[in-house]
């Protein structure tokens, strides 16, 4: 490692428990570690499992750098070594991640447990680049290209313990799960599906761990302390990256649009179904109650409701013709409800041929037309 003078005027992040130093430049987050440190990572520099790696780094990659054929250094493994020498660090003993995301959106948790610390460093953006694992690719890999970095979640995990190499490989599976259960949480739509993200199609790990530190564990996995430590770490850090990336927090979801725009399903959607049901129709007003209604905690929670069954029919939990049934049955509750008028909705609502979400809007529009 080349001597980086300049280290004690950063903005340093954390100093963590094994004695790695964590700080913010601007562009890049910057891990320095100790001499003999275990990594194991995703990047296309120094990949793998090394235990000879003295930098590991997370760099701000520019709007128009987001492609093999416009980076600097030729390619991705090129650009990510020259960032690595401006760092001021030796490329063979460094490690680097790439984003689009903001380094001073960062989030940094730790949780320790007895002689156990375990410190997650996450960026996360999900807004450009959520997928759900299974669904359609968006690339085919081919001489080397890759695709658009934006919405990538990158986790930089130190573990202070001395771990088995197939210990660290189970330590990323489990903060794998932890950040799909981070954005489940949160209800994060994929941009390529209906489902919801279990993380972006870009997303990086890099593992930290210690092989001299006195405590020896074999196991990460969600039953032993290490594994919940980890899902913790990387839950928390996640999702507090994400709200400063991107907005996305619990409160931004309580919305029945935001809900059901991971269908598609927007306020034109519900416009044009309004115009098709009888009588007179005024846009200004329909879309100034749509809005109203639309924060409605009781709507809310019946849309979270109709996309849950919808949801489970997709997935062959429940027979569509069921899921149907209770959905209308809940439209029969909300029509009840004083303030709007619904005489005959059931003969427009219940035509048992259109998707359970395009019911739903429709429903909702005739509320919102024949609220008194």
């Amino acid at each position: 490692m080349r001597d980086n003078e300049k280290n004690e005027t950063k903005d340093v992040l954390c100093e963590t428990a094994g004695g790695e130093t964590v700080y913010c430049d601007g562009t890049s987050i910057v891990a320095v570690l100790p001499p003999g440190r275990a990594v194991l990572s995703t990047s296309w520099l120094n990949g793998g499992y090394h235990e000879d790696v003295r930098m590991v780094f997370n760099h701000h990659l520019s709007e128009d750098a987001c492609r093999a054929d416009t980076l600097e250094g030729g390619s991705v493994e090129g650009y990510l070594r020259l960032t690595a020498s401006r760092l001021g660090f030796d490329p063979d003993q460094s490690t680097g991640m790439l984003t689009k995301a903001d380094m001073c959106n960062a989030a940094v948790v730790t949780h320790t447990f007895r002689d156990l610390t375990v410190t997650a460093v996450v960026t996360g953006g999900i807004e450009a680049n959520g997928g759900r694992a299974g669904d359609p690719a968006s690339f085919y890999e081919e001489s080397g290209n890759f695709c658009d970095l934006g919405g990538t979640i990158n986790t930089m995990l130190f573990i202070g313990a001395s771990l088995l190499p197939q210990t660290m490989i189970r330590v990323v599976m489990t903060a794998a799960e932890a950040k799909a259960a981070a954005l489940q949480e949160l209800m994060a739509p994929s941009c390529y599906s209906t489902g919801i993200a279990t993380g972006s199609g870009t997303d990086m790990i890099t593992v930290v761990s210690a092989p001299t530190h006195p405590l020896m564990l074999t196991n990460a996995g969600k039953h032993a302390k290490l594994g919940e430590l980890i899902g913790r770490c990387v839950k928390e850090a996640t999702r507090d990256a994400l709200a400063r990336q991107t907005d996305l927090f619990p409160e931004n979801q309580q919305n029945m649009l935001v809900r059901l725009g991971r269908f598609g399903i927007g306020e034109e959607n519900f416009w044009e179904t309004a115009t098709a049901l009888p009588g007179e129709h005024c846009r200004e007003e329909f879309c100034a109650r749509l809005t109203e209604m639309a924060g409605d905690p009781v709507l809310v929670a019946a849309t979270a409701s109709v996309l849950h069954i919808a949801d489970e029919v997709a997935w062959g939990l429940l027979p569509l013709n069921a899921g149907r049934r209770a959905v209308h049955s809940m439209m029969m509750g909300i029509s009840a409800t004083p303030g709007i008028d619904l005489p005959g909705w059931s003969d427009l609502m219940c035509t048992g041929n259109s998707p359970i979400p395009e019911e739903w809007v429709r429903f909702v529009a005739w509320c919102i037309e024949n609220r008194s």
